[in-house]
């Protein structure tokens, strides 16, 4: 049967049947996405923007692999864990995507013993959640992290994190924000006074996480109805969680019956004031709210936890104005590198993460509303012909040009028409043009011209680089 089998493959092969026939899907999987040239264009802006944040505090910068070991990842995010992709195994480990950078980082800090570093990590994280690809919820996407390990005295990192967030998106010109912030602590407090007990700390934690997005009739018969509350209990929650301000209610709640018994409530509220001392002197409290409903449902923040949300976009160009939520978040965790520390021992962490999708969604959006044109490449002179014959010349100059750092281009044909190297030109925003013509060779110059003005200048072929440069350094 084999001999018979291999004799008709043979036969078809030579027949040659099916080449080309095979149709393939062309998608990307669920919840990823291409990025065009002028879509990384957006991109590279905004991570630069983030970058130069991050560098202007003093930050390093690490990256760790992909995947962890799965048991790296599992029980660290609570309620979340089941988004987590697991892979196949590969050789006698179990192996999980990460996902988000945050745990990682907990991990190399126990791995190599450091108690004191200030990082940043831009990298991809995965999600098994359901995309929403418009609001820029993706399976696959990335995170810009900032995160201050170590033992400081109380609050001045956590400040330091919020005015990051503060630079970051005053710089993108995103609109209106507001950064709401709590604390762990505060929390755990108000459910105790409330009645709630231990057990059901977590689980009513993430019902109340779900106020920026449910009225509180909704979450209030969640509490009740699928978690086990009792009504009272939920109805005194309810009378904590709809408050929000500033350094007054603070003061308000420090004088507060219930929680200022409360040993965790009051060691969170006595931060928070703290803290929004420091934010005061920043000059950033315009943008701050202390807000009692914000719960991050992650499992591992212990003490302030903050979240910055864009406020209802105006826009004249789309009738439903673009609502994308929270786009950075964090907070502090200082028990999750003692979780890894074979001796238990604690390094204390407060960080951010930017949403670097959510932000370039509406950036995405505003470019396509307003027709900006976008340049996708940085080129800043391309080398032409006048007449025929001279692509010898042409790659001579090039050439030059590469070798000091100028980025040059020119059209790969041996005699280009002049008009169609101009065209190139304005079709992609390149600024200047170096045309190499016979009488320009006898003459020992090159003509630079201007494109956007059309001004043509003769510069001695030994001062062309710097002419360039001079013409194209930004102002």
């Amino acid at each position: 049967i084999a001999k018979e089998v291999a004799k008709l493959l043979e036969m078809k092969a030579q027949l040659g049947g099916d080449e080309g026939k095979h149709k393939f899907v062309l998608k990307t999987p669920k919840g990823t996405r291409d990025y065009s040239p002028k879509q990384m264009a957006i991109r590279e802006r905004v991570f630069n923007a983030i970058i130069t944040c991050f560098k202007r505090h003093g930050a390093e910068v690490i990256d760790t692999p992909v995947f962890e070991l799965k048991e790296t990842l599992t029980g660290k995010y609570g309620e979340d864990s089941k988004l987590i992709y697991d892979l196949k195994d590969q050789g006698g480990e179990l192996l999980s995507l990460r996902y988000d950078l945050t745990v990682p980082f907990a991990r190399y800090l126990a791995m190599n013993k450091i108690t004191n570093i200030k990082r940043y990590h831009i990298a991809k994280v995965y999600r098994r959640d359901n995309p929403a690809m418009t609001r820029g919820r993706y399976r696959e996407f990335y995170q810009c992290d900032f995160d201050i390990a170590g033992q400081f005295d109380p609050m001045i990192p956590d400040a330091e994190c919020l005015k990051i967030v503060h630079e970051i998106l005053s710089d993108l010109q995103l609109g209106d924000f507001l950064v709401k912030v709590n604390d762990r602590r505060i929390l755990d407090g108000m459910f105790a006074v409330c009645g709630v007990t231990d057990s059901k700390f977590r689980t009513i934690c993430s019902s109340v996480d779900k106020l920026d997005k449910m009225p509180w009739e909704e979450v209030r018969s969640e509490m009740v109805g699928e978690k086990g509350l009792s009504p009272e209990a939920a109805d005194r929650i309810g009378e904590y969680v709809q408050l929000h301000g500033g350094l007054e209610l603070i003061e308000q709640l420090l004088q507060d019956p219930k929680l200022s018994q409360n040993k965790l409530a009051k060691e969170g509220l006595g931060d928070m004031k703290l803290l929004f001392e420091y934010l005061t002197l920043f000059g950033i409290t315009g943008k701050i709210s202390f807000d009692l409903s914000l719960a991050r449902g992650l499992d591992y923040y212990t003490g302030v936890i903050f979240e910055a949300v864009l406020l209802q976009q105006e826009n004249d160009h789309v009738e439903e104005p673009v609502s994308v939520g929270s786009v950075a978040g964090g907070g502090r965790y200082d028990g999750l590198v003692g979780m890894f520390d074979p001796k238990g021992r604690k390094v204390p962490c407060v960080g951010v993460s930017i949403g670097i999708e959510r932000i370039f969604s509406i950036l995405e959006q505003r470019v396509e509303a307003s027709e900006e044109k976008i340049r996708t490449t940085e080129t800043q002179v391309l080398v032409a012909s006048a007449q025929k014959k001279l692509l010898e010349e042409r790659l001579k100059l090039i050439s030059e040009l590469w070798d000091v750092g100028i980025k040059a281009e020119m059209l790969y044909k041996k005699n280009p028409k002049l008009l169609n190297q101009l065209q190139y030109c304005e079709d992609t925003g390149i600024p200047l043009v170096a045309i190499v013509g016979e009488q320009e060779l006898k003459d020992g110059v090159v003509k630079l011209r201007v494109v956007a003005t059309r001004e043509e200048v003769n510069v001695r072929r030994e001062s062309l680089v710097e002419e360039i440069r001079m013409r194209t350094s930004l102002p």
